[in-house]
């Protein structure tokens, strides 16, 4: 397993850890770099028009397509480390 995995996993876990919870804007931008670096371009259908959480979460992901896996994931550990101070 390649180090920026390895580092990737490492901060989805430290995630878990934080004392306070990011704001809604930060979850998205975590959720949508996790996507990105795990699975890549979105896939799927588009949740229905009253799925606000969950049409929220695919444009922010769909937002980030073209990104190379490894450059998602560079940017979510940095923004983990971010968060964690």
């Amino acid at each position: 397993m390649s180090d920026l995995k390895t580092q990737f996993e490492q901060a989805a876990q430290d995630i878990q850890s934080l004392s306070e919870r990011p704001d809604n804007d930060t979850l998205l931008r975590l959720y949508a770099l996790y996507k990105q670096g795990a699975e890549g371009d979105v896939s799927g259908p588009k949740p229905g028009f009253f799925d606000f959480v969950g049409t929220a979460k695919y444009e922010a992901w769909s937002k980030l397509k073209g990104t190379a896996q490894d450059a998602a994931m560079t940017q979510y550990i940095a923004l983990v480390k971010k968060l964690r101070g």
